[in-house]
């Protein structure tokens, strides 16, 4: 074999294997995209499916029939996240039966909801003006109505089930009134608290929410500072006893609406309790629970 022969067979093999590696490369790069592709497919799947289950929501209407609700439209991100939070449900007699998230205690069914726990916080001034507070547009329930200082529950958890002289209760009020107004919790420590009695009542807000409440009555007579969450509060404002007929008739003429668990409130008990701010003592009752049902 003469050179020339050598060099031009030793080009052939050297070009087989450049087109060896060129067609393993296109298919390191084909192989490459086809892995990209169905990774997007994937995600795209999975982001469909959590937009699926967080926008539609199958609950009950009172007439009994399974309607959606498309929550990422109709509800703000921090009061949908709140939905998840647990309750605590009682019986008719306020015994702790169990736990239901916040969602399924205010989703109405057959024209009523889950009997939780609940309390309402009544703050006075070292004058004796009551803080009062219009709820905040982004609210589930009753959004925009004026109502007293704090209104909440307490939680499903070992702090707020001790049911020992209400610490429980006292705890979640602490932790709702800093969470709403921005009240420090050293300005309003557990033990601060007045506890009264408890009110069962239940008023739907709309179709599909509504409160069924064994509600805990507290008041707090000190002065404190505030900064209302804004995604809870739009107002905030301290009333006068002798103005606060004048103030409710403002509201209504206004049009401006009232929660009903305030309105009750301050139709049944809340000017004898206003004016015996230093001797709530007399009124304490912890064995009856006043029945305010519609």
């Amino acid at each position: 074999m003469n050179s020339c022969e050598h060099s031009r067979k030793g080009d052939q093999a050297s070009g087989a294997g450049i087109v060896c590696c060129g067609q393993e490369s296109q298919e390191a790069v084909v192989s490459v995209v086809l892995c990209l592709s169905l990774t997007m497919a994937l995600y795209r799947i999975f982001e469909w499916s959590l937009l699926q289950t967080r926008t539609r929501f199958l609950h009950t209407s009172s007439s009994g029939l399974i309607k959606q609700s498309n929550f990422a439209e109709d509800i703000d991100p921090q009061q949908y996240a709140l939905l998840d939070e647990p309750c605590i449900l009682v019986d008719e007699n306020d015994t702790n039966i169990g736990t239901a998230s916040k969602r399924d205690c205010h989703l109405m069914q057959n024209g009523s909801s889950l009997l939780h726990r609940a309390f309402s916080v009544f703050l006075f001034n070292k004058t004796g003006e009551l803080l009062v507070h219009r709820r905040s547009d982004a609210k589930i329930t009753f959004p925009g109505h004026y109502t007293n200082t704090c209104c909440s529950h307490p939680l499903h958890t070992p702090q707020e089930t001790i049911e020992d002289n209400v610490w429980g209760i006292r705890h979640a009020a602490q932790r709702r009134l800093e969470f709403e107004l921005g009240i420090p919790r050293e300005q309003a420590m557990p033990g601060d608290f007045t506890y009264l009695t408890r009110i069962h009542y239940a008023s739907p807000s709309d179709g599909m929410w509504g409160e069924h409440e064994m509600d805990y009555i507290l008041f707090l007579q000190r002065d404190v500072s505030v900064n209302p969450n804004e995604n809870e509060v739009q107002d905030v404002r301290y009333v006068k006893r002798e103005d606060f007929n004048i103030f409710l008739k403002g509201l209504r003429d206004s049009n401006i609406p009232i929660t009903p668990w305030f309105s009750l409130i301050a139709e049944k008990f809340l000017p004898l309790w206003w004016k015996n701010l230093d001797n709530l003592h007399k009124f304490t009752d912890h064995n009856q629970i006043h029945r305010m049902l519609k």
